[in-house]
């Protein structure tokens, strides 16, 4: 087992390369609000993405109290509220703590759990108990306090869906054992199941360490000697060591049934929830098995069981016609997008509503539209990338760490539309 980190751990303060970041990290949570075009910004950690009926209340509470009333889901399965009052962070803070969607104000940012979001629903291991120990242990070490907004713990089930986010810390079901992935690493470590989530914490503590002096954010950031240092130091106190290479890209739910059906998928359109569509999720998910399920990949899981086939079909049915997506043959399955204009000053474009005109047939391929060279919130493995840029739109097709060359499209809604779905339709 790993040895226990001293409480003293300094914060990392980069999330780039070695080189420290002026400013340090300013990720935004619900302490920190981030100040945007369209009023602050909460994001609210939702550890496995598992919401509770009353919790998924609570959120919604939130937005109308506090917001615009909408809640935006992130590429990690949390939830954004946007168009909020600069000084509603007390009352904001209070709210979520009732609710329990804050129990522990000094590791608010360091909650960022993503779990196989139909784990248990289809014949694969389940992972709540799991989820629940790891974050409790998260809240509980004076040290993780220190991790970065943007440190991410990963639990995957053995499908390889979130194995492919590419987290700081992944652990993998299998069998009576579970795999211990450290970053993009190939090689892995076994380690009994009992103890895996410790093993993890222990893990990211141990980051936090070799982090002292290059100040990285994330594993990735660490330099080359100093990553390799901490791979070999977590497999001499972790356990054997095996091959498994990290999935290249992940497998989201399809919208739709699952399990028979024990569970029924949505996906978002462009992640972004009107309290409507989200009050109506809330009560199908209080009418069957009382739980949502936030996917990284901006879609939502409803745990059953459902009683017969029909039961998942006529809830599905009442999603579609709320404008949710629930079949994979949607024109928006996989399109995404950035805030973009107005509520970003960075973005050169309404990338929102581009994605809008641009849609198509199904592609292949999914496709991020970023208003600026940020590209907040972009997919991992592959997929296709648009970024509005002073000159038109470059376009190009990602593979992990690898990027073909880009082809850009002057100002043409028309030529645009055609390229991203031409992009887009490109063999996996």
């Amino acid at each position: 087992m790993l040895a226990a980190m001293p409480d003293s751990a300094p914060s990392p303060l980069s999330a780039g390369g070695p080189a420290p970041r002026d400013g340090g990290d300013a990720c935004p949570g619900t302490l920190r609000l981030h100040r945007a075009d369209d009023g602050a910004l909460a994001r609210v950690r939702v550890p496995g993405g598992v919401l509770s009926a009353d919790r998924a209340d609570a959120l919604l509470a939130a937005a109308g109290r506090f917001g615009d009333g909408e809640l935006h889901l992130t590429s990690r399965g949390n939830v954004q509220l946007r168009g909020l009052d600069a000084e509603c962070g007390g009352g904001l803070a209070a709210l979520l703590t009732a609710a329990g969607l804050l129990p522990s104000a000094a590791h608010e940012r360091a909650r960022n759990i993503v779990a196989s979001p139909l784990a248990g629903l289809d014949g694969s291991p389940a992972l709540g108990h799991r989820l629940a120990e790891l974050d409790a242990l998260v809240c509980g070490s004076a040290a993780a306090a220190a991790l970065s907004g943007r440190f991410l713990f990963a639990l995957d089930d053995g499908r390889g869906d979130v194995d492919a986010l590419g987290a700081d810390v992944t652990l993998i079901a299998e069998g009576a054992e579970v795999l211990l992935r450290i970053g993009a690493e190939d090689e892995v470590f076994r380690v009994p199941a009992a103890d895996a989530p410790r093993t993890a914490l222990l893990a990211a503590e141990a980051f936090l360490r070799a982090a002292r002096d290059s100040g990285a954010w994330r594993v990735k950031d660490l330099p080359d000697e100093v990553r390799a240092g901490l791979v070999r130091a977590i497999g001499e106190a972790a356990g054997p060591a095996v091959r498994r290479p990290r999935p290249r890209t992940a497998t989201p739910p399809a919208p739709g049934p699952h399990g028979s059906p024990a569970a029924i998928s949505v996906d978002v359109p462009l992640g972004r929830l009107t309290p409507a569509q989200w009050r109506l999720l809330t009560e199908t998910a209080r009418r069957y098995g009382d739980e949502l399920r936030l996917t990284p990949w901006r879609g939502i899981v409803v745990p059953g069981p459902f009683g017969r086939p029909d039961d998942a079909a006529k809830a599905l049915h009442t999603l579609a016609a709320a404008g949710l997506i629930t079949a994979p043959d949607s024109p928006w399955t996989g399109v995404g997008a950035c805030i973009g204009r107005p509520g970003c000053a960075k973005s050169l474009a309404d990338v929102r509503a581009e994605a809008g005109a641009a849609v198509g047939p199904p592609g292949r391929l999914p496709v991020y539209w970023s208003g600026c060279e940020r590209r907040c919130g972009h997919p991992h493995g592959e997929w296709i990338d648009v970024v509005v840029t002073p000159d038109g739109h470059r376009i190009s097709h990602v593979r992990g760490e690898r990027r073909e060359a880009p082809e850009t499209v002057r100002d043409d809604p028309a030529a645009l539309a055609a390229a991203v779905a031409a992009a887009r339709a490109r063999s996996l």
